[in-house]
């Protein structure tokens, strides 16, 4: 990815006040990226082994922070960085690895403490000097949990740095040289389990970067209309559109950006959420008068899954069959020469390798290339945001709450929602349950206080008793969790009369399911889809 690729987005004298993310490859690195731009600043992640004196330069960021990362600073192998990076000016801002990694490059030592065991969990340190990075957040004396996750310790600082904070375990909790505007903290800023985490990580862009905290939503769509026409020019563009949010963003984007130059294809293979087809139909070609091509291939999808029953081979089957579609109905739309995707940043994070051996983490499937008979060029204008982001973004463009606001729903649809073999009479009874589930959920107020919830069609029939008559249909499972990022997540703590209430409805209206079951599996050990 090119680093400084956002800076297209400015004309001018302007210039975009950028902070850089050094990754070590940490878990949680993503949520230092957020709370910098929950901050108002642009960011980017790099993975250490991308980055040089050269391309800092030319990305020309106010900061760097240093993530944290699972191996060992001391190890032959262990992640490292140019000791130029430190001659540049820039304020540098550690984490846990990062601090360690900066005390061993400028002259101090670390090794492997605790007899092995590491210090976890949550914390409690306490200020030992003021400094301009606590500025209005703490003064010496004052107490405040950390999340703490090392298994190594820092023994010696760098000549020019002075002790800021400790904690029973870790004497060189915070760490300053303040002439070189160099701090590192042995804990996670960035995670939840830090309360003043997030003010933390802002008052280093305030106070040591000084940072006017001044990107925003609205900025980035101007300027994203700008990318896209001069990438454009006068040139066609199709888009791929699902109903989700992040297909509905980029059609609409598009559509302010270049109007009747933009294609939309719909194709709908038959295992959508309850009248979702006609929603997206009635939105986007009555609300928005954007060019649709709607494939109805539900019969062609439902036929290739016949007798198919393996997770990973319903996902081949349907995401084959969708390319092939989609590329018959782009190849009829004349002269098109880009291709529209709903690539988001975590997608391109989680496509890029932050390891010597070059190990990708996951391979996205927006990411890495088209099918070489479309001879189309990519354009991707959500490629910089997160998915709050782009909810944020989708609100900016006035597009309904009912789309922005909506929970995740994958690719394949009900497919894998639906363990076993995949039926239309399945997809029916799936979709009702689904449906009465959804509305009690926003009947009680719930929808926006849960990440994702949906109804499973389980490939197990149970003996029931319906009107004095003996039944055998269908089990259903429910699911909802909370989450921040779908990394991880917890189960929804439904109430007991909800739950009640919620199974009677789905048994009393949906003909084929006499049994319902609420999930409480979290992520980990579980995932939050079933397939």
């Amino acid at each position: 990815m090119n680093i400084d690729l956002l800076s297209i987005f400015f004309t001018g004298k302007e210039k975009m006040e950028k902070i850089l993310i050094i990754d070590f490859g940490s878990q949680v690195t993503q949520l230092i990226a957020r709370r910098v731009r929950e901050s108002g600043v642009y960011c980017e992640i790099q993975p250490f082994n991308k980055v040089n004196i050269d391309t800092i330069k030319d990305f020309n960021p106010k900061g760097i922070i240093l993530s944290g990362g699972p191996q060992s600073v001391y190890e032959e192998n262990s992640p490292k960085i140019t000791r130029q990076i430190f001659d540049l000016g820039l304020p540098i801002f550690g984490i846990c690895y990062g601090q360690q990694l900066m005390c061993q490059e400028l002259g101090g030592s670390v090794e492997s403490g605790f007899s092995g065991s590491g210090e976890f969990g949550k914390t409690k340190i306490k200020i030992k000097k003021d400094c301009i990075l606590f500025k209005n957040l703490w003064n010496v004396g004052d107490e405040t949990i950390v999340w703490m996750s090392h298994k190594d310790k820092v023994v010696s600082i760098p000549q020019g740095f002075e002790v800021l904070a400790v904690s029973d375990g870790a004497p060189y909790a915070i760490i300053a040289n303040e002439e070189k505007k160099f701090y590192s903290v042995q804990f996670h800023p960035e995670v939840t389990h830090t309360p003043q985490g997030k003010e933390l990580i802002s008052a280093f862009l305030k106070n040591v970067c000084k940072c006017s905290c001044n990107w925003t939503m609205d900025e980035f769509r101007k300027n994203a209309i700008a990318k896209i026409r001069k990438q454009v020019g006068d040139k066609k563009v199709i888009c791929g559109l699902s109903g989700g949010v992040d297909s509905s963003v980029v059609a609409v984007l598009l559509n302010e950006a270049i109007g009747d130059q933009l294609t939309c294809i719909f194709v709908d293979h038959g295992m959508l959420r309850h009248k979702e087809a006609e929603q997206v139909v009635e939105m986007f070609t009555n609300h928005y008068d954007i060019n649709l091509i709607h494939t109805q291939s539900q019969d062609l999808f439902l036929n290739s899954l016949k007798g198919i029953s393996d997770p990973e081979q319903k996902r081949k089957i349907i995401g084959k069959l969708f390319i092939d579609v989609f590329v018959e109905e782009a190849k009829k739309v004349g002269g098109a020469k880009f291709l529209a995707q709903g690539t988001l940043y975590p997608d391109v994070i989680e496509s890029v390798s932050f390891t010597n051996q070059e190990v990708v983490i996951k391979s996205h499937h927006n990411v890495g290339g088209l099918p070489e008979t479309l001879n189309m060029d990519l354009v991707e204008p959500l490629r910089e945001l997160f998915k709050d982001e782009v909810r944020l973004l989708g609100a900016e463009l006035g597009l309904p709450a009912q789309f922005i606001e909506r929970h995740p729903f994958p690719g394949p649809g009900l497919a894998i929602r639906i363990p076993g073999e995949i039926t239309k009479e399945k997809c029916d009874i799936l979709r009702k349950a689904d449906n009465v589930y959804l509305q009690q959920i926003k009947k009680h107020g719930l929808y926006n206080d849960i990440w994702q919830a949906f109804a499973v069609l389980l490939p197990v029939r149970t003996v029931g008793v319906m009107g004095d008559a003996r039944t055998y249909d269908y089990v259903c499972a429910i699911r909802a969790v909370t989450s921040l990022d779908g990394m991880s997540a917890d189960v929804y703590p439904f109430g007991h009369e909800f739950l009640t209430e919620t199974t009677n409805l789905i048994i009393n209206q949906v003909r084929g399911i006499n049994r319902v079951v609420y999930d409480y599996t979290s992520k980990p050990a579980g995932t939050i889809e079933w397939e």
